[in-house]
């Protein structure tokens, strides 16, 4: 078991090799695919993904762990089921459009770009509220 406060260092080090990892796959995938537009809709994705998602899950997530009535948690507490289950998804999601090759090329550039973007800017959010966070 874990300290509380450890549950968003935890959801950090997640979110940040998530993001990372689907940043990397998108920008390699942008190899002779950089185009204005593409980049466009990279931000697009990203402003979706961040401000309709992902920042909103950081502060939810931040409040439900703050609100245990225990110290201590187990270590996979940092995420709900429902987060868990949703993760899965859009895992095996992603993992089945690039292994069937069900969509070009562009498209994981720009998308996973701006996806893996949002992930990382969360998991960098997790941080600082693992740093600010009241024991």
């Amino acid at each position: 078991m874990v300290k509380n406060r450890t549950l968003l260092l935890i959801a950090c080090f997640v979110w940040l090799i998530a993001g990372i990892n689907i940043v990397r796959i998108g920008l390699l995938a942008y190899v002779g695919h950089i185009t204005i537009l593409n980049i466009i809709l990279s931000i697009i994705v990203f402003c979706l993904f961040w401000f309709l998602i992902f920042n909103r899950l950081v502060n939810k997530h931040t409040i439900r762990i703050a609100g245990y009535e225990t110290e201590k948690q187990y270590f996979w507490y940092f995420f709900d089921l429902k987060l868990f289950i949703i993760m899965a998804v859009m895992m095996t999601l992603g993992i089945t459009i690039r292994v069937m090759n069900l969509m070009p090329e562009f498209f994981i550039a720009y998308f996973y770009t701006g996806l893996g973007t949002a992930l990382t800017l969360a998991g960098i959010k997790f941080g600082i509220r693992y740093l600010r966070f009241d024991t």
